[in-house]
């Protein structure tokens, strides 16, 4: 007799395949205990009797696979969350990147756009917003429309402002967004140096010549494969010296990539690929 949880495990890695087949989304190298959570979870939602009802749901449902694409995204993020990290990148990193006459940066995985605008208010600080552009990416529709619009929930504020004075903030985050009622919105000084685009690391190609990349908390979410192959299209992308920067549970110390990097801060996640390559 089959066992419950084996016909499970069976029936979600023919979900996955059906997705890839159908959407080109490749799902098979998520960490798969949290994916199966996330499979479950959905399922529950929408009172669907089996794994396999829900398979022929999305195959059939363009607007149910986006309520799964809306599960799997991850979309966890604030601004100058970690604000050491920032104030790093104000204090060190910025002092390289001031060398260079155009400055390109990408942000991988920016959910609803939070961390893109902490780092335009940041170069705008330093003096290299005008000649820097910021392009954040997700594969999430949805957490892109609401990173373009750059409305916010008021009541974040006090502990957003909080973070971007612990970065090294030499103003107050008020001086850049407008509030009505509940909802803040950032200006267009910083918006016009952002380009929010839909970007997918399972299939989508390199953004080359960036000076600095973020991808932050987003590794964690895949096996080791799809790590090796995120962060090789992430080495990929980088301007020699250039640097990237990840989570603080995130590390390249036994990815493929390691040799290609020199660490820059041990604490903050801060990669710099090496002179000798």
């Amino acid at each position: 007799m089959v066992k419950q949880v084996d016909l499970q495990h069976f029936e979600i890695t023919q979900l996955l395949e059906a997705i890839y087949f159908r959407y080109g989304y490749d799902f098979r190298h998520y960490a798969r205990a949290s994916l199966e959570r996330k499979v479950i979870n959905r399922l529950r939602l929408a009172k669907l009797v089996s794994i396999s009802a829900m398979t022929c749901k999305i195959l059939y449902e363009p607007s149910f696979f986006n309520l799964f694409l809306k599960d799997m995204s991850v979309t966890v993020t604030e601004m100058f969350r970690d604000p050491y990290v920032f104030k790093k990148v104000r204090n060190s990193v910025c002092q390289h990147l001031k060398t260079y006459s155009r400055v390109n940066i990408w942000h991988v995985g920016c959910a609803t756009g939070e961390e893109a605008y902490s780092m335009a208010i940041l170069l705008d600080e330093e003096g290299l917003l005008p000649r820097t552009r910021i392009y954040a990416t997700d594969y999430n529709n949805h957490s892109l429309e609401l990173a373009t619009q750059g409305n916010y929930k008021a009541d974040k504020m006090p502990q957003y402002n909080e973070n971007y004075l612990k970065s090294g903030g030499k103003s107050s985050l008020s001086h850049y967004y407008q509030q009505q009622g509940n909802i803040i919105n950032f200006d267009d000084s910083l918006k016009k140096y952002i380009t929010f685009a839909n970007h997918n690391l399972m299939k989508d190609q390199v953004f080359a010549q960036m000076h600095l990349v973020f991808c932050r908390n987003v590794l964690i979410y895949f096996d080791t494969s799809l790590q090796n192959s995120v962060l090789n299209l992430l080495k990929e992308s980088l301007i020699h010296r250039g640097f990237l920067i990840l989570g603080d549970k995130e590390s390249l110390d036994f990815s493929q990539q390691r040799e290609y990097f020199e660490n820059y801060a041990n604490k903050e996640r801060i990669y710099r690929l090496r002179a000798n390559l």
